[in-house]
């Protein structure tokens, strides 16, 4: 088990903490190597994933000690990039609840998530270029998705920093709330999604991730196997029997 990465299993989701307080979280080799396990676990039991940081802190960044001495061939190996990349493409949804700084690598870990919760002290944003790096982890083409590219493009090329207001206001976190009831809420969320039927929403995220030259096909394709499922019958059956019992 890592000591970097504290993770607590429920019976609705999973919940990581990045646990290096002492460092602000920031993401180094071993929370990465912490990362690339949870993900093989949740490949082979899907559930809803929550992830957050201990401190005050969500992550504020890669390890620049570590970062400072990669050289090209680290770079084309895409060290966090294929981290992110792994928990992007989790068969269930991830939740990110972000408190305080999340920055560069960090910012990028939170882009992953399929679903943002802020708090107040929120701090989000990419200032790569100031290191004399870009941010090659998911920026560059995950957040124009999210905000648009002209607040992406202020983002990455001034190393512009949104606050939580801001943040909320770009649609870059869906709500925000102090850290417990962030927490809250996303266990909440977590919930809701394990009361839904697994297969449908694992289809439904294929589908979200999906570039847009795959759609309708990709629907329809999912649609097909789900219209077979005994579990669609069962629910569809449970929603009549309680109409007609009103």
């Amino acid at each position: 088990m890592s000591e970097t990465l504290r993770i607590q299993r429920h019976d609705t989701h999973v919940t990581a903490t990045l646990d290096r307080p002492e460092k602000r979280n920031a993401i180094d080799q071993d929370l990465v190597d912490a990362l690339h396990a949870l993900c093989e676990a949740l490949e082979d039991e899907p559930r809803t994933l929550i992830l957050t940081g201990a401190g005050g802190t969500f992550a504020a960044g890669a390890d620049i000690a570590q970062l400072r001495g990669r050289r090209a061939a680290d770079a084309r190996a895409g060290i966090n990039t294929r981290c992110f990349e792994r928990i992007r493409r989790l068969p269930m949804p991830v939740i990110a609840v972000i408190d305080g700084y999340a920055l560069g690598g960090g910012a990028e870990l939170a882009y992953a998530a399929d679903i943002r919760i802020g708090t107040p002290s929120l701090k989000i944003g990419n200032p790569e270029t100031g290191l004399g790096i870009i941010a090659a982890a998911g920026a560059t083409w995950r957040l124009r998705e999210i905000v648009g590219e002209p607040l992406a493009a202020e983002i990455l090329l001034t190393g512009r920093v949104l606050d939580a207001d801001e943040a909320l206001a770009a649609g870059l976190v869906t709500r925000v709330a102090e850290p417990t009831e962030a927490m809250a809420e996303a266990e909440g969320i977590a919930r809701r999604i394990a009361a839904l039927d697994p297969a449908a929403t694992q289809a439904t995220k294929r589908a979200l991730l999906a570039p847009r030259e795959a759609h309708p096909d990709i629907d329809l394709e999912e649609q097909a196997v789900l219209f077979e499922s005994p579990e669609k019958e069962r629910r569809m059956t449970a929603f009549l029997e309680r109409k007609k019992a009103r």
